[in-house]
């Protein structure tokens, strides 16, 4: 519970997680009937960028920070409901505040989607509450992470999404992870999750493929965006996504988003963005 996003919020991991899940609920929108979303691990909801946490990093600047000139339009395309949500915390222009990941499935969702917002560290999960006090549709809950998806699948809509977003700071973490993949499956086998993972020079993001595919669950998309070159004690380089059961032509998506997003927030000439089937379709 040591982990604080405020630090984080608005890097590059933001930016590829938080248009990703843009693009999920635009596809999940297609459809009239209502769906619910599942942030297990949702932070605070909104994030001051100007404020002394997200100050002592400056990372947002390399991330969020390097998005204010366009991209081709139909980059731009892909990335409007994202914008669009950056945008509303922000009405006077330019980016004072960041929306994690629950504002902006808020902002997104229709009246009769659905929204559970888990948050277990005990100070943000007030500030969880707070930021959705007013809206009926928000529900907050301060749980474990693996206790809240048991908790809540299947969901009554049978239709939705399970973001999974551990901050990976415990040994077992990975696993932890891909068993909370796994039961989720187990309970709602038809649902879209998504599940984070950081990209270093420590052999994570290998661990969390091999476990995850060896769950052999069909239709298991993988993207990754990288900044510049994994090095030993070199931190975080990038981030990617595992998504089981994506939206229809997300995959075709991605492969002209991240590309894009790589070439913008890359470290000088250096970026890598790559979209692949960890598991493709039957």
């Amino acid at each position: 519970m040591n982990y604080r996003h405020a630090y984080h919020a608005g890097n590059h991991a933001d930016v590829l997680k938080h248009a990703v899940l843009a693009r999920v609920l635009t596809h999940l929108k297609k459809k009239d009937k209502p769906f619910r979303v599942i942030d297990a691990h949702a932070g605070i909801g909104v994030y001051d960028l100007e404020g002394i946490e997200a100050g002592k990093t400056g990372e947002w600047q390399s991330g969020i920070g390097k998005m204010t000139a366009p991209f081709a339009p139909d980059v731009e395309t892909l990335l409007a409901p994202y914008r669009e949500a950056v945008a509303a915390l922000n009405p006077g222009g330019g980016v004072q505040r960041y929306p994690g990941s629950p504002w902006i499935a808020a902002r997104l969702m229709r009246d009769a989607d659905r929204l559970v917002a888990n948050e277990l560290h005990p100070d943000d999960k007030i500030l969880l509450a707070d930021c959705f006090r007013p809206d009926r549709r928000v529900r907050v809950t301060g749980m474990d992470a693996a206790a809240c998806i048991k908790a809540n699948l299947p969901p009554p809509e049978r239709r939705g999404l399970v973001l999974i977003d551990p901050p990976y700071e415990k040994v077992d973490e990975v696993e932890n992870a891909v068993r909370m993949l796994n039961q989720g499956l187990r309970r709602f086998a038809t649902g879209c999750f998504m599940l984070w993972y950081p990209l270093k020079a420590d052999g994570l993001a290998e661990r969390i493929s091999e476990g995850v595919k060896a769950l052999a669950v069909p239709r298991t998309l993988n993207c990754e965006l990288r900044v510049r070159e994994s090095f030993k004690e070199g931190g975080l380089a990038g981030s990617g996504l595992l998504i089981v059961n994506p939206p229809w032509e997300l995959d075709h998506e991605l492969a002209l988003l991240l590309p894009a997003l790589a070439q913008r927030l890359g470290l000088g000439n250096w970026g890598q963005g790559a979209v692949s089937w960890l598991l493709p379709p039957d």
